[in-house]
């Protein structure tokens, strides 16, 4: 009996570990951004980008609407559309770190995860001639040394509290809903204008979707902000 409900309590462990690696609220390994404290403000971000032809059609629409936004960019794809990077960092647009390949950093040894990041932030100077600060883990995934490799590159780790599941939606309704459901206050958008898997992928329905969100907010007298602007004077780390 011993044994089994050291099984038990063993596995119940490991599931919570596992989770908390994930889950993009938890603060389980080390503290990082969910959501701001302004419950008039909110910010967009887009994960996965640059992405040929969307980001381009993503920066029509906030430009539309005067709005900035964080974009965390894949280091590889960056490489790949430099000009497309050099756009939104000239529009104003927050720029930050996710990765050079986009790999589950819980599954990197540290040496990987520095390489990782370091190769990112070098790609993302080379085609803009701005260092980011921000970062955010592919997947959501950290553990305690991942944090602590990202605080000692210099970058302040940022996850989200509301996602609009884009990346598999049908519709920009779809994704519209998603979001509305449970932003508040204060929130950080999760969205994509890219992905991970290749360039090119459709994010029309992310695109779409953002148009219709910022119609709506803006009129509840929202106000949307980058990253950098949420986390105050100085950009304070979390």
């Amino acid at each position: 009996m011993l044994e089994i409900a050291v099984g038990a309590v063993s596995a119940v462990a490991v599931t919570f570990a596992g989770y908390c690696a994930m889950a993009p609220t938890s603060q389980f390994y080390g503290q990082t951004l969910v959501r701001g404290k302004n419950p008039r403000q909110l910010a967009l971000t887009y994960d996965d980008g640059p992405n040929d032809p969307h980001t381009l059609r993503l920066l029509e629409v906030l430009a539309k609407h005067d709005v900035r936004a964080t974009f965390f960019l894949i280091g590889r794809y960056v490489q790949q559309r430099p000009e497309i990077a050099r756009e939104v960092a000239l529009a104003g647009h927050a720029l930050g770190n996710h990765t050079f390949s986009h790999p589950n950093l819980i599954f990197c040894s540290q040496t990987q995860t520095r390489i990782q990041l370091q190769e990112c932030t070098r790609a993302i100077q080379d085609a803009t001639g701005q260092t980011p600060k921000l970062f955010r883990p592919p997947f959501g995934g950290r553990r305690t040394s991942t944090l602590r490799i990202v605080r000692e590159l210099g970058l302040t780790p940022v996850m989200w509290d509301v996602t609009g599941f884009d990346w598999n939606a049908h519709s920009s309704a779809a994704v519209e809903q998603k979001v509305m459901k449970e932003t508040r206050g204060g929130s950080v958008i999760l969205l994509h204008d890219g992905s991970h898997k290749q360039l090119g992928l459709d994010r029309s329905h992310t695109v779409a979707a953002t148009d219709a969100l910022l119609t709506r907010y803006k009129a509840e007298g929202y106000e949307f902000v980058t990253i950098a602007e949420m986390l105050g004077p100085g950009n304070a780390r979390p």
